[in-house]
């Protein structure tokens, strides 16, 4: 049993050491150790205070078990006294959380616990927190992502360190760990939930994983090796995405923006893909991305806009140009045409001018504009940006145009797009401010007075 423990200890410390598990000073340093008093986060505890770990410990009483919940409590309170370990505790009310953020049960305690940690690791000056995921936790994820359709991501499974999250158990079994706590003597609790099949985790664990243990004996030893094939596979191909990432990409900024360039895209293996990977972490769907890579082969649908929640993809003159989205495009705000300055959103000079227009006065129609007094009539003139769909009637032209028409014979880019400021009377686009005057409310060159508006 002594050799069994050992044997144990030495894993995981084998395991972590090559990972980066542990806090880099081993005396000073301290981990914060996820324990819900089952066996696996007390063999956790257990194993990393053997090896000589400063830990505290975290408890979640989420409530949803009744007297099963507080049983938990006490035990992780017990356990904690014993060992002479720091121990916090804190409850959850995980039905006002899943009313507020429409959630399922196993998302609303996910979200809450690993807020609470990351608090945590500040508050209690911990350098990581440690879970107890283990072998199998692992290959469950991996039948669990590929059963939804993943990629290679979800395929790679858990990772041992995912930002300041570790799991130094990932190198061992459910039943190494039973055997580890039955050496030492050590009891848990057991989790009735985990034994109902109401969940798809539950029903793998319960159902399908022991079928495939007695049909291909050692079958789990054979899926961890494929596990770890995959995580060097993907850390392979995230490299090489790296590297494409940089010849593809002609600009990227702090904010996430990105302006990729589309025939060098194109003579990639697999431009979709690789589209995806570029604009997967900026909330774009794959078909999205199908959809942005046949516009750009078609040579057709320049100007096509597809969005995430915080940013619009656009492909345009052979680039396909990720900005974030303008969270005031629809914000209005009104004008006083009787004013003589305005300042906000822009800096516009008002003035009322006696007598009928001269051609000597500088309206340029783009910066300098002329405006008859009926316009004082209209109830509602607001300035605001440039929507898609908007149509107005150019000064000097028949009929109406695109305004978007007007961006794309000024060559525009999608940034100078988005802060074009529109005046607009009534519903009536008056004028593109700094490129376009409209010919609505014209002045006549006997009109006894007009409105002279200036972008300063």
């Amino acid at each position: 049993m002594i050799a069994q423990r050992l044997g144990f200890q030495d894993k995981v410390s084998e395991f972590a050491l090559a990972n980066g598990l542990l806090p880099a000073d081993r005396v000073d340093g301290k981990l914060l150790v996820a324990l819900s008093g089952g066996a696996d986060s007390v063999a956790l505890l257990l194993v990393l205070r053997r090896l000589g770990v400063n830990v505290v410990a975290a408890h979640c009483n989420f409530h949803l078990r009744g007297a099963e919940s507080d049983r938990d409590e006490k035990f992780v309170r017990e356990l904690c006294d014993r060992e002479g370990v720091a121990l916090v505790v804190k409850d959850f009310d995980v039905p006002e959380y899943m009313a507020q953020h429409g959630v399922s049960v196993e998302m609303a305690c996910r979200d809450l616990r690993y807020a609470w940690f990351a608090h945590l690791l500040t508050s209690a000056g911990c350098e990581f927190v440690a879970v107890a995921h283990h072998r199998d936790d692992n290959i469950e994820t991996f039948f669990l992502n590929a059963l939804r359709g993943t990629g290679i991501a979800g395929l790679m499974g858990m990772h041992p360190r995912n930002g300041r999250v570790v799991r130094p158990l990932l190198c061992v079994s459910r039943t190494e760990i039973e055997d580890y706590l039955a050496g030492m003597g050590r009891s848990y609790v057991t989790d009735s939930t985990n034994l109902e099949c109401d969940v798809k985790r539950n029903k793998l664990r319960n159902k399908v994983l022991p079928l495939l243990d007695a049909e291909f004996p050692g079958c789990r030893n054979a899926l961890e090796k494929t596990l770890s094939n995959v995580l060097e596979c993907g850390n392979l191909y995230a490299e090489g995405v790296s590297l494409m990432r940089q010849i593809v990409c002609d600009e990227v900024n702090d904010e996430g923006e990105v302006v990729i360039d589309a025939d060098c895209l194109l003579s990639m293996s697999n431009p979709v893909m690789l589209l995806f990977e570029i604009l997967k972490p900026r909330g774009f769907k794959k078909e999205q991305c199908i959809a942005a890579v046949r516009d750009i082969r078609s040579g057709g649908s320049v100007g096509n806009r597809y969005e995430s929640e915080l940013f619009v993809l656009r492909v345009y003159r052979g680039k396909l140009k990720v900005l974030l989205r303008r969270e005031d495009a629809d914000e209005e705000f009104a004008l006083n045409l009787n004013a003589g300055l305005v300042c906000e959103p822009v800096d516009l000079k008002i003035e009322a001018v006696e007598g009928g227009l001269s051609d000597s006065l500088g309206i340029d129609g783009k910066r300098v504009i002329a405006l008859s007094n009926d316009v004082l009539k209209c109830d509602r003139v607001v300035l605001r940006h440039w929507r898609d769909g908007d149509r107005f009637s150019p000064f000097g032209m028949k009929g109406s145009k695109l305004v978007s028409d007007l961006f794309s014979d000024l060559h525009l880019e999608d940034r100078e797009k988005a802060e074009t400021w529109i005046l607009d009377a009534d519903g009536e686009i008056l004028w593109v401010l700094g490129y376009r005057a409209s010919r609505h409310f014209p002045v006549s060159p006997h009109a006894p007075g007009y409105l002279r508006l200036t972008l300063l």
